[in-house]
């Protein structure tokens, strides 16, 4: 009788420092999630380019394809509104600069904010909830608290999160609409 095929745990050995395998993933997004955190860690710790870094952890990872695809939406999507979700940040931890947040804590805020606020496509809970379990995997001690106390208040605020959910205008957007007058 043959064995049936099992799935090998997923690859974590980026930023740990203990030499046990963190806890296997229990679906495809928090899979995705994970790998998204590794590479926007990285992205902005070291400046590298973003699409160079998603190909990197593409084939490092190895992930199947709805976690590519959602752990590339991640990044992109983080990355590309990182004005915005910065901004959020910056206004429920305002005793933190934003580049004095641990980078970790930084990006783990960046993507749930993104993921229930920007983009819509996580239930805030459930956003939420991600992202404090990811601050207790990689964050400090006091990481998931942190990340909990700034989601929870920017989730209370309906009007920054309905501003969130707002396409940003193009810049250019008033000389585009004044040449067109003209």
């Amino acid at each position: 009788m043959a064995k049936p095929k099992t799935t090998p745990p997923p690859k974590f050995e980026l930023y740990m420092d203990t030499d046990e395998p963190p806890a296997p993933v229990s679906d495809d997004r928090t899979h995705a999630r994970h790998i998204a955190l590794q590479a926007l860690y990285e992205i902005d710790s070291t400046s590298h380019p973003m699409m160079e870094v998603i190909d990197m952890h593409q084939r490092r990872q190895d992930p199947n394809r709805r976690v590519s695809r959602y752990f590339r939406q991640l990044v992109i999507g983080v990355w590309t509104h990182r004005d915005r979700t910065d901004t959020a940040i910056a206004r429920y931890a305002p005793d933190y600069p934003l580049d004095q947040i641990a980078i970790i804590d930084r990006n783990i805020l960046r993507m749930s904010i993104y993921e229930f606020a920007v983009s819509g496509m996580t239930p805030v809970g459930a956003a939420i909830d991600e992202a404090v379990e990811l601050a207790k995997q990689y964050g400090s001690d006091a990481s998931p608290g942190f990340v909990n106390g700034v989601l929870g208040s920017l989730a209370d605020d309906a009007d920054t999160l309905r501003s969130l959910r707002q396409p940003e205008e193009p810049a250019d957007s008033t000389a585009d609409s004044a040449d067109e007058e003209g």
